[in-house]
């Protein structure tokens, strides 16, 4: 059976109501190893919204760029993060939300549409959950783009920084070439202490030398 691609359904629901600025929300990187994790919140104009929006896991790289590009020339787009320091202080949950939380405030949303079960505690407006956003939701799946095309150019800039880690390619995910770098040229400042492959690394490099 064929997959259905997202739609406007949840937006024109909230619209319909008189409600007016509503944004979808998405964030990238909660897995890696390495680097921030980003957040993107997009208000899509009805009457100019990217043809082909799609989750951006389903996505290939070049089609990703591409439809970065129409967004950011259609819609209003915010980026946010939290940084490695915030992601080891909070956790990694917490620190996605701080982000979420940071790019709807800067477009002063009226309703947010977050990709997932959980609303950000410290959202500045009303907002609904929904559960494989990314894939149901135009506007969440355009967040989706934005994130993740924005972290994984960071992610090249700083592979610049620190060669060796292939965050190029796999984006500071733990990919066997990422945890044999960890074991061989150790770890960055960019690296997130509070994740286990990080953590245990740093432990032993401890009990080697205590």
């Amino acid at each position: 059976m064929a997959r259905i691609p997202p739609s406007f359904l949840h937006e024109t629901e909230i619209l319909s109501r008189g409600i007016v600025r509503v944004v979808g929300v998405d964030e990238a990187g909660r897995g890696p190893l390495a680097g921030p994790v980003t957040a993107a919140a997009v208000r899509l104009d009805p009457a100019r919204i990217p043809k082909g929006l799609d989750d951006s896991k389903v996505l290939p790289a070049a089609r990703r760029e591409a439809l970065f590009v129409e967004i950011m020339e259609l819609a209003e787009v915010s980026v946010a993060h939290a940084t490695v320091e915030e992601i080891d202080q909070l956790n990694i949950l917490r620190a996605s939300h701080l982000a979420m939380e940071r790019a709807v405030a800067a477009l002063s949303a009226d309703h947010a549409l977050i990709d997932g079960n959980m609303i950000p505690r410290g959202l500045a407006c009303a907002a609904t959950a929904i559960v494989k956003g990314d894939a149901l939701c135009l506007s969440i799946a355009a967040a989706s783009i934005v994130a993740k095309v924005t972290r994984d150019r960071i992610m090249v800039d700083l592979a610049q920084q620190h060669p060796g880690y292939g965050w190029e390619t796999n984006a500071g995910y733990p990919t066997p070439d990422h945890l044999t770098a960890l074991l061989d040229l150790g770890v960055t400042p960019w690296h997130r202490r509070s994740f286990r492959p990080v953590h245990n690394i740093l432990y032993q490099d401890v009990s080697v030398t205590s």
